[in-house]
């Protein structure tokens, strides 16, 4: 559809604008746009009109080609064609584009005024209209624009929230992980503690370095380490040797830790050398056994996975040290044990055998803790036929007890061969103790049998009760008052005891470490002792008294935990050949 209008006045610039307002409705272009074109047009034909001339207004539908519309919609095109003398200045046509959604084959303007009056009424109060219509647009643009402003702040405002948030979140994220890491790493170092102080405790718990050798890759194996290796060097101070990793032997001569490997292990307090010939595949930590003087060994380990954790690697340095420390111990106490029992033993002579008199000695050393040293027994004769039989007790344990020992010993029997009764020997060891050794005391009975005397004398100072067999197989505990004990800071007299002795009897001299447990004390185990002893007939001990000994350990001991040595001497009296 093409439409023109020729346009020289007034009358002819409102029919066509009031005809292009018209045809702009019936092709359906938003009131908006409408108005927009009808103004334009308004202004554009006044324009013309007070230039002069004829102009030519050309109204056009089609398809849209330009860029500004969408392609294939229909469009009304609008141009204002100058006059000749326009033209000839140099004016340019007016051109003006809307789009149509209500395309049409054709319309009628329909029938428009002649009055030219009312005509030019109609274009200025158009006008008019639109410049309001157009004020009122611009407003309402104004208040979109403004309204577009604020939601774009807000927008950004929750843009910005976001980030905020976003940021809060990541924070919060780290600080979780923050959280989760310290919490594991306190786990971890619970653990390790927790651990060690377990694992101390078992090598402490044993005074065998063998035992405690052993232990040690039990204890370690498989969460710390895939295996260990425990080497001692020997008594002579000898040196790892061709079987050992280069690196044992570095630590074993510097004392320090030292880690083989392909790659630094970055450990603390650990020194970094090449991988191991004898294992060039796996890292291996050699940690030396240290003491004040020298190593005592080297612990050779490796790895439970790639490599070790630097935390755990410091704890298995520090079990290390303790259960150097634990070796250390026992290895001294065992050395300690075995000098104590070496010398008691060479201290406890062989017995007399006196005529009419058997004697049956047992000396079993205490096999918990450094406990020996302290009991002993003897057995002589004194110079006027007589034979004295003692057992005794020295408080304290170990080398000092078993010196102090030998002490008693050999002034007991220098005391006796100037004679004297149980009491009076007594009354003088206990003398030269309190002289000798004021912080040492000591416990002991003595008993004198004599060929010519049918009575037996016996004195105690401290010491449990003699237990005394007759031959009718009756029983007695001799406990008249003993004295106290020997040594302790107080002037004493002994007091002499006698009992009749007749041939057939057995007399039963002993410590507490065969009669006395902790969970019951001494009384029961002396019950039992006189039940044991009473048990036997009277040919039983006169055939065989060692053996009856024995019959009387078994069950005596059978519920003891050994911590103390145990010391049983019987005098059996067998007759007067």
């Amino acid at each position: 559809m093409t439409r023109t209008w020729q346009i020289s006045d007034v009358t002819e610039a409102a029919r066509a604008r009031i005809a292009t307002a018209r045809l702009a409705a019936a092709y359906g272009v938003p009131p908006v746009e409408r108005a927009r074109l009808t103004a334009s047009l308004g202004a554009q034909l006044r324009s013309c009109l007070t230039k002069g001339g004829t102009w030519r207004l050309t109204l056009e539908t089609g398809t849209a080609s330009h860029a500004g519309a969408r392609a294939g919609e229909e469009v009304l095109h609008a141009v204002v064609t100058p006059s000749p003398e326009a033209a000839a200045a140099g004016q340019p046509p007016w051109r003006v584009t809307v789009p149509c959604p209500e395309a049409v084959a054709d319309v009628g303007v329909g029938a428009v005024a002649d009055d030219p009056a009312e005509l030019a009424q109609a274009l200025l109060g158009a006008d008019e209209d639109t410049t309001l219509v157009l004020e009122r647009l611009a407003e309402q643009e104004g208040l979109v624009d403004f309204h577009r402003e604020e939601l774009q702040q807000t927008n950004q405002g929750v843009v910005a929230l976001h980030a905020e948030l976003d940021a809060a979140g990541r924070a919060q994220r780290e600080a979780f992980a923050a959280e989760r890491k310290a919490r594991t790493e306190a786990e971890n170092a619970r653990r390790r503690l927790t651990f060690l102080a377990d694992a101390s405790a078992v090598l402490t718990a044993s005074l065998d370095h063998h035992e405690i050798v052993r232990r040690l890759p039990e204890l370690l194996v498989p969460e710390y380490a895939a295996s260990v290796d425990v080497w001692l060097f020997d008594q002579d101070g000898g040196r790892p040797g061709p079987a050992h990793a280069a690196a044992a032997v570095v630590a074993a001569r510097t004392g320090r830790p030292q880690y083989a490997a392909a790659h630094p292990g970055g450990l603390p307090g650990v020194d970094d050398q090449p991988p191991s010939a004898l294992a060039p595949d796996r890292p291996l930590l050699c940690i030396p056994l240290p003491t004040r003087q020298a190593p005592l060994g080297v612990v050779t380990l490796s790895p439970p996975g790639e490599r070790w954790d630097p935390d755990d690697a410091v704890m298995l340095v520090e079990l290390t040290r303790r259960a150097s420390i634990a070796i250390d111990h026992a290895q001294r106490y065992q050395h300690n044990r075995d000098i104590a029992e070496t010398l008691q033993r060479a201290l406890l002579t062989e017995l007399p055998a006196p005529p009419g008199l058997t004697l049956a000695a047992r000396y079993l050393p205490a096999t918990h803790g450094l406990n020996i040293g302290g009991d002993w027994y003897d057995a002589f004769r004194q110079p006027d036929g007589g034979v004295i039989a003692v057992v005794g007790d020295v408080t304290g344990h170990g080398l000092r007890a078993a010196v102090m020992m030998s002490q008693l010993r050999t002034a007991l029997r220098a005391y006796a061969v100037d004679g004297g009764s149980p009491g009076q020997l007594l009354t003088r060891l206990h003398t030269f103790l309190h002289h000798l050794q004021p912080d040492l005391f000591a416990t002991a009975v003595i008993a004198r049998f004599h060929p010519d005397d049918p009575t037996m004398t016996w004195a105690a100072a401290g010491h449990p009760p003699p237990v005394l067999r007759t031959p009718d197989g009756g029983v007695r505990t001799l406990d008249a008052k003993p004295g106290a004990m020997l040594g302790i800071p107080l002037r004493q007299e002994i007091a002499d005891h006698t009992v009749p002795m007749a041939p057939g009897s057995t007399l039963a001299l002993y410590t507490d470490g065969l009669v006395e447990r902790r969970a019951r004390g001494i009384d029961p185990g002396i019950a039992r002792l006189a039940e044991a002893l009473g048990s036997f007939g009277p040919a039983e001990l006169d055939a065989d008294l060692e053996g009856s000994a024995d019959g009387i350990l078994r069950p005596m001991l059978s519920d003891s935990e050994r911590d103390d040595d145990v010391c049983l001497l019987l005098c059996h009296l067998s007759g007067t050949d």
